[in-house]
């Protein structure tokens, strides 16, 4: 199989143009590597598995063929270790790595116990927060304004996953439905996690790593919710989401 080891090459060229798009443009993404490929393989029948559709393998070259590879009839470019490398930005190229086409944003209801994320601007950040809300028991996510590109794939490396299994869709505002709408803010008039019914139907959301919801105008229905902490000012964003998904899974007995 040939193996394309120039930039100037046009199939690479158009990958590279077809995966330049982020947030609301993106249209396709990169799987990076053969432990994250086969956890979408896992959870390809969940509702968030069957949004990414897998459309193009790609091989480092002088490597084995993945079994998924063949498995999934798709057609494999092998690329040389520079190209790879600048595909995954990262300083190790994967040995395989899958391009998925993404479809559209899920719809309706929110499911009973929901994860949001406003302003969260490291990929790596909101990956970690959408992984510590799928491990313990939540079933969607939602992304606010300012949010990271939750397929760009350093944010699918930090999720493991998780974007595999919770439904994902973009919001403009906060707006309450009937369940219960909390923001993690330690300010003042901020009710104590211990204190909080955190019963389904549940809307959790975690603020900006730097400003939390400084500016961010909270309708009526929202409550801020603290997590008590000594000697230091606030915790990191993707921490604080864990310790507060951990206690819901607690409270139900998860």
């Amino acid at each position: 199989m040939p193996i394309l080891t120039s930039k100037a090459n046009p199939r690479f060229k158009a990958l590279q143009t077809r995966l330049k798009a982020g947030g609301q443009r993106r249209e396709a993404t990169l799987l990076l590597g053969g432990k994250l490929i086969e956890t979408w393989a896992g959870a390809r029948q969940t509702a968030a598995g069957k949004r990414l559709r897998p459309a193009l393998w790609l091989r480092l070259e002088q490597t084995d063929p993945h079994p998924l590879e063949m498995a999934l009839g798709l057609d494999t470019l092998v690329l040389g270790e520079a190209l790879m490398r600048e595909l995954a930005d990262a300083g190790s190229p994967p040995d395989h790595a899958l391009v998925m086409d993404l479809g559209p944003e899920p719809s309706g209801p929110l499911a009973p116990r929901t994860i949001g994320a406003w302003g969260i601007q490291d990929p790596g950040n909101l990956g970690a927060i959408l992984r510590s809300a799928a491990a313990f028991g939540f079933q969607e996510a939602l992304l606010g304004p300012g949010c990271a590109d939750p397929f760009h794939p350093k944010a699918l490396r930090g999720s493991m996953g998780a974007a595999f299994l919770l439904p994902l869709r973009r919001v403009a505002a906060l707006t309450p439905d009937a369940g219960r709408w909390y923001v993690l803010d330690g300010g003042p008039g901020a009710l104590p996690l211990a204190q909080a019914d955190l019963s389904a139907p549940l809307r959790l959301w975690v603020g900006n790593e730097g400003h939390g919801w400084q500016g961010v105008a909270l309708p009526e229905g929202v409550q801020r919710l603290a997590i008590p902490i000594q000697g230091l000012e606030s915790l990191n964003a993707a921490v604080a989401a864990g310790i507060a998904c951990y206690e819901v899974a607690r409270r139900i007995g998860r």
